[in-house]
């Protein structure tokens, strides 16, 4: 048992003994003007992640699944359900990050994972029309998993995978609240650098020759009977849809040189890009701000874990914001089954130099304006979606857990898969012959702790 782990369950005992937690399955009070679910949450530290910053002693106010008000005194409707924050932080629910979450459950049984498309046979098998969406399974026991630490969205991406092509295919936002459908539009996902060069005859320079001429195709320069084509009818229509500039594609990319050239040819082609990855993407940091890049980084990387890392810093984050670069978080390894960690990695942003107040954005308005969802989730404001998060401590401390998570108004169930393991081996072990089961059978009617 961690530390973190008993502390969640000491604080949520603590939440209830105060009166504050809510019955996710019980009733709750229904707003006579929209027939939805209404909540006041009273005097909470609100991290609005927006232009008014954080207000203290502040109130908000959810009619239906949306916030409609956030100042103080504001008054509560009629049967409202109230709930006195008694000054906790209050912010929206977390971006997790780009990951797998409900299409890749377990990492090492191909038969789970779904975000990665490779149809064999000669030559490479390029196919932008591939979407990850069409796989997402929001009954993922990697949700509440995830839900219950304070992330309520995700960044579904797409990966080159073990052969195919450098463009892995399209993906988008979901909010993990049960519902199928994405939240926001698709974005393309490529691979470059040396991981990808396997895909491009081992070399990188021959991404960019392959990039050129798939752009040309898409929009119309090379017939589609060519010997030189390489996309199919619907490959076409999906990768010229990213390139009309309404479209984002998100390049995952380490070395300043490489950025570099994406920086021209995006320039060059007319194309919207984001960085993920980005361990040297701070040698840029002028260049990226001038285009306006995001850079999503895990910031955490601070060792060369190859030749395109050799100048990853603990400091990448916040030398990016510093130059006016929209960063935000991502991890680099096994980000599906660790997404809660993304607040350790934003903690450890500030510590090494990166303001607080950027700290929480790369984590709420930084993604949800970078991937297309910001008139939904990211930031407590009216309009928004009530996708809210009540927590003990500072967000961006790993020490902090949440006390109650609300997905559009509506608490959500504090429990996982995770959390009842835990609690079934703190109990008791009764003795078999004292009439006891053995300790991975306990009687139905056992409370929960």
């Amino acid at each position: 048992m961690s530390r973190f782990g008993t502390l969640g369950r000491v604080a949520r005992r603590t939440l209830l003994a105060t009166g504050l937690a809510l019955a996710a399955t019980g009733a709750f009070a229904q707003d006579a003007a929209t027939g939805g679910p209404a909540l006041l949450i009273r005097n909470a530290t609100v991290h609005t992640a927006g232009p008014q910053g954080t207000l203290q002693g502040a109130d908000v106010l959810v009619r239906g699944n949306t916030i409609a008000q956030v100042g103080t005194g504001l008054a509560a409707p009629a049967g409202a359900q109230v709930v006195d924050a008694e000054g906790r932080p209050l912010s929206p629910t977390l971006f997790g990050g780009i990951t797998g979450i409900g299409i890749e459950e377990v990492s090492g049984e191909q038969s789970t994972v779904d975000n990665r498309v490779g149809l064999g046979g000669e030559g490479m098998d390029v196919r932008p029309e591939f979407d990850v969406t069409l796989a997402y399974n929001p009954e993922s026991v990697l949700i509440p998993v995830t839900r219950t630490e304070g992330i309520g969205w995700t960044l579904l991406g797409a990966s080159s995978g073990q052969g195919g092509s450098i463009i892995g295919g399209q993906g988008a936002v979901v909010r993990l609240d049960g519902s199928l459908d994405p939240a926001g539009p698709k974005l393309l996902f490529v691979d470059l650098g040396s991981d990808a060069a396997r895909l491009s005859g081992n070399s990188r320079a021959a991404q960019w020759m392959l990039l050129d001429q798939l752009v040309d195709e898409a929009r119309g320069r090379i017939a589609p009977d060519s010997h030189a084509a390489m996309l199919t009818p619907a490959g076409r229509k999906a990768l010229g849809s990213f390139l009309d500039g309404s479209g984002r594609i998100v390049v995952n990319v380490d070395r300043a040189s490489d950025i570099r050239q994406l920086l021209r040819w995006s320039a060059d082609k007319g194309v919207k890009v984001a960085v993920s990855g980005g361990a040297e993407a701070w040698k840029l940091g002028a260049e990226l701000a001038s285009a306006d890049v995001p850079v999503f980084v895990d910031p955490l990387a601070n060792l060369p874990a190859g030749f395109d890392q050799v100048g990853a810093t603990l400091e990448n984050a916040a030398r990016l914001a510093a130059a006016g670069v929209e960063v935000g978080f991502t991890q680099s390894g096994d980000a599906s089954h660790n997404a809660r960690k993304v607040r350790q990695l934003a903690g450890n942003a500030v510590a090494n130099g990166l303001p607080w107040e950027d700290g929480l954005a790369a984590l709420t308005s930084v993604p949800a304006e970078a991937f297309g969802v910001d008139t939904v989730v990211g930031a407590i404001a009216p309009g928004k979606r009530a996708d809210l998060v009540l927590w003990s401590g500072d967000p961006l401390d790993a020490a902090s857990v949440a006390l109650q998570v609300w997905m559009d108004g509506r608490p959500i169930e504090m429990e996982s898969r995770q959390t009842r393991l835990r609690d079934r081996y703190l109990r008791p072990q009764v003795p078999a012959a004292q009439g006891g089961l053995p300790r991975a059978y306990p009687a139905a009617d056992a409370p929960r702790r």
